[in-house]
């Protein structure tokens, strides 16, 4: 299939990835009548959609977040469940990223697109793991495709900070993560270490974290940070937004030991920018080695690459004899979650 095909019916228009058959938006990066959202980031889902089809998991998700910006008419779709809109068939399928994340599956006269959103192919015991659908035109995101980014043992990670905790017992050790999709990995991967002491969080993570146990996520003992006593949070751990790690909120803890989760903690140079003391390179996104992986399998001859490091992946796209595309979509930002 020529290029050309695709793009008679998938386009980029102003409000991002648009299928003209099937009359919806991908992840616009607007209001729109009718979207498919992969998932609840908020670089993904919008206010102000109309007609919205996601998972469950991503609704009950954009409710918490968006409140009265949700969408007006939510329409959930399990893993796997074939709807027709039009001539199009859709379906969605794990993409492995956060709690109710979606790849989208458009099948139109024969073709199969899959829009992948975010995705990694990493363990994740808070949500369903990534599932690879061979399709002929692939749409995936580039947020790490630079061979330096290679993630790592997640189990490793957060051994880095358990050691710390034990090395350091008279100092609290404020942790930024992510609110959807990091802060619960931290905790279940904790959990899963034999971590069974209260995990405390700052008031921002706490509605996502409910979610996810509404969601069948079994966290353990949680309990809010803020407002307690200096004395009660020495020697444990605390959750925080990466922007309330560094800020006022920081130092009412007892001499805090900062720690950053996230895929851009294998940059020392980040790490040092942000103040980070104990950098943690987890990542909810493919690495380098992932995405090359994905594309292979996928099968498709025909890659559109977007959001993140796009030249190096295109080179590599192209030296394998596949036709590749930078969709250059505006509207997604490089997140505190990455």
């Amino acid at each position: 299939m020529q290029p050309k095909v695709f793009d008679s019916w998938l386009a980029v228009d102003r409000k991002g990835l648009y299928c003209r058959p099937g009359g919806f938006h991908i992840d616009p990066h607007g209001p729109a009548e009718k979207a498919i959202v992969t998932h609840a980031h908020a670089d993904h889902a919008r206010p102000g959609l109309g007609a919205a089809l996601a998972t469950e998991e991503t609704l009950a998700i954009m409710q918490t977040r968006l409140g009265d910006g949700a969408p007006k008419t939510p329409q959930a779709l399990a893993y796997g469940e074939v709807l027709k809109i039009g001539d199009v068939s859709v379906w969605l399928a794990p993409a492995g990223h956060v709690l109710g994340s979606a790849q989208v599956v458009i099948e139109w006269e024969g073709v199969r697109a899959v829009v992948s959103g975010d995705y990694k192919r990493q363990a994740d015991p808070t949500c369903a793991p990534f599932e690879l659908v061979p399709c002929d035109l692939f749409v995936t995101e580039a947020t790490f495709a630079l061979p330096v980014f290679r993630h790592g043992d997640p189990a490793e990670e957060i051994g880095k900070l358990l050691r710390s905790v034990e090395q350091f017992p008279e100092r609290t050790h404020a942790v930024g993560a992510y609110g959807l999709g990091k802060t619960q990995r931290v905790i279940k991967l904790l959990r899963e270490a034999g971590y069974d002491r209260p995990i405390w969080l700052h008031g921002a993570l706490q509605e996502t974290c409910a979610t996810y146990e509404r969601f069948g996520i079994d966290l353990g003992d949680l309990r809010p940070a803020t407002g307690e006593k200096r004395e009660t949070l020495r020697g444990e751990i605390v959750l925080g937004p990466p922007s309330a790690i560094t800020d006022r909120w920081s130092r009412r803890l007892a001499d805090p030991v900062t720690a950053f989760a996230s895929g851009w903690m294998r940059v020392r140079a980040r790490a040092r920018q942000r103040g980070v003391e104990l950098p943690i390179v987890l990542s909810d996104h493919a690495d380098w080695d992932e995405l090359v992986q994905t594309i292979e399998e996928t099968g498709a001859g025909e890659i559109w690459v977007t959001h993140g490091q796009e030249d190096a992946l295109l080179h590599h796209i192209q030296m394998t004899g596949k036709r590749g595309r930078a969709l250059r979509l505006i509207g997604f930002e490089e997140e505190e979650d990455q």
